[in-house]
């Protein structure tokens, strides 16, 4: 088991601020005839919708009217909406035909800048197996999925209980706090320092680094372009510091070492590496850590949910399911069309984007019934599409439900009631969906 984090002379001087956030925001209120305009109703790559918590309504009328519809001449460019559950696990169910490859555009709906030099854009470009094609892709993700078999599970659980026990046990109850810096970030900067065997007490660096490299909406502002890539840039220095000191050693369980000694990863380029980098920390920081503050969001919503599983914690299990189903943490994927082909009576024609909605097909009536309500006890919860589906399923999910399985465990032994008291900031993003600040009061149940 990868426990052993790196040593302390591994540190490196990097920069913290401004954060993602912060600096979008000082560029939007700089440049306000830059802010993106959006005229297509159905246009769901505003980032308002989301942030504001209005994207339910949309969406509902797209899968009720034209499950894939294409919507053109936004920020984005032009892209099909595609946002039904059957509809989303057809085109996963064929990654040839519908391509995940950055070569192609990648996995998120932003695009470089058409007037991007070429050269600038080859170097900026970062491959990622989640944005590659078979068969670079089965590889690069046979390569770290042995970090996250049942086995490692079993392996990982009594370190992230006792991790999980020490976080809760420093809250206060009976005074606000903020639920996302306390727990949500802590238990998943942990969880991936141990990963990584990073250094323990630079382990927030990787939720600066996953907030700049997850950020989609940094795209549409092309001054803060060389800013991103300066500190990804020190990311992949810092992660090629712990690299070198590896290189040499003995194999151990972690992931950087499991790169080192793979023949499908240990001569990756520059680019590759940072791409991979920014895949597992993304990937392993913001899924997780939004879940857990939706968690406690959505349970907060819904008391008489919470009521049921103080009640009975045997429903925990499947609670998560449900909860990461209603939370959603990752908006949506896009894939590629490489030929022309028909999908649910709509031409696509090859090199059109389309973009993969999860965050609809979660809520999808003809699937989960009373979509837009947490229901602990739902029978069907793990059908959810929050991780993906086909051969680009998300590769550390077991260990996300994992981290909010014991999260609720531990609490419900500690009697713990979480209610929303204070200011509630969701991520301003069509990519990453959940939340920059909950602040909560504690009480006994």
């Amino acid at each position: 088991m990868a426990t052993q984090l790196a040593p302390e002379q591994s540190r490196m001087t990097c920069r913290t601020s401004p954060t993602a956030s912060e600096a979008f925001a000082k560029w939007l209120k700089e440049n306000p005839q830059a802010l993106p305009h959006h005229t297509d109703p159905w246009d769901v790559s505003r980032s308002d919708i989301y942030v504001e918590d209005r994207w339910q309504p949309i969406f509902a009328e797209m899968r009720a009217k034209a499950p894939v519809n294409k919507v053109t001449g936004t920020p984005y460019g032009d892209y099909w909406n595609v946002t039904t559950a059957k509809a989303i696990t057809h085109v996963e169910a064929l990654p040839e035909l519908f391509s995940s490859s950055w070569e192609y555009g990648g996995i998120t709906i932003g695009d470089p800048p058409e007037d991007m030099d070429p050269a600038v854009l080859a170097e900026r470009q970062l491959p990622m197996f989640i944005a590659m094609d078979r068969p670079e892709h089965t590889g690069q993700r046979r390569t770290v999925a042995p970090a996250f078999t049942p086995g490692k599970m079993d392996d990982f659980e009594r370190e992230i209980r006792a991790r999980t026990a020490g976080v809760l046990d420093s809250l206060p109850f009976g005074e606000q706090f903020d639920w996302v810096d306390k727990v949500s970030i802590e238990l998943t900067t942990g969880m991936l320092a141990i990963l990584f065997g990073f250094p323990w007490d630079d382990r927030r660096m990787l939720t600066f680094w996953s907030d700049w490299a997850g950020d989609v909406e940094l795209t549409l502002a092309q001054d803060l372009g060389d800013l991103r890539f300066e500190i990804l840039g020190e990311m992949a220095a810092y992660f090629q510091k712990l690299w070198m000191e590896r290189m040499n050693a003995e194999p151990t369980g972690d992931l950087i070492s499991m790169m080192i000694h793979s023949e499908a990863m240990n001569h990756m380029s520059p680019q590759e590496f940072m791409g991979n980098l920014i895949l597992l920390i993304v990937g392993g920081n913001d899924t997780t850590r939004n879940t857990m503050s939706g968690i406690v969001q959505a349970l907060d919503q819904f008391p008489d949910q919470r009521e049921l599983l103080e009640r009975d914690p045997s429903l925990i299990p499947n609670a998560v399911q449900e909860c990461i189903r209603y939370v959603t943490p990752l908006a949506h994927m896009r894939r590629t069309a490489t030929e022309d082909t028909e999908l649910f009576g709509q031409q696509i024609k090859k090199g059109d984007k389309l973009i993969l909605w999860y965050i609809s097909a979660n809520r999808d009536e003809t699937v989960f019934e009373n979509a837009d309500k947490l229901i602990v006890t739902r029978e069907n919860a793990r059908r959810h599409l929050s991780f993906g589906y086909g051969i680009h399923r998300c590769v550390g999910a077991r260990l996300a439900e994992l981290q909010l399985r014991v999260l609720l465990e531990e609490m419900h032994k500690r009697r713990m009631r979480v209610r929303v008291t204070g200011e509630s900031k969701r991520v301003r993003a069509n990519f990453v969906h959940g939340f920059r600040k909950l602040e909560v009061t504690l009480e006994k149940f």
